[in-house]
């Protein structure tokens, strides 16, 4: 039996993915994730990454903050 995919959103920061799966751009075509084989492969969340979809680490040089986060801290200031 295969693992479930699992996505993880990081509290500001990427979606981290698990599991088999395969990634494809807005074309159809298959990123190849040979090098990444069995690991987690992190999405960016934040837009600003250099090589989208995959996170830079962009998102901590920036200040991103995860739209809920950012709600919740506004409604209770």
């Amino acid at each position: 039996m295969t693992e479930p995919v699992t996505i993880t959103a990081r509290h500001n920061g990427p979606y981290l993915v698990t599991g088999p799966f395969i990634l494809k751009d807005a074309d159809g075509d298959e990123y190849d994730l040979t090098e990444r084989k069995g690991s987690a492969i992190a999405l960016c969340r934040c837009g600003g990454s250099t090589t989208k979809p995959f996170c830079d680490g962009t998102h901590s040089k920036k200040g991103f903050e995860a739209a809920e986060r950012a709600v919740a801290a506004e409604q209770t200031s």
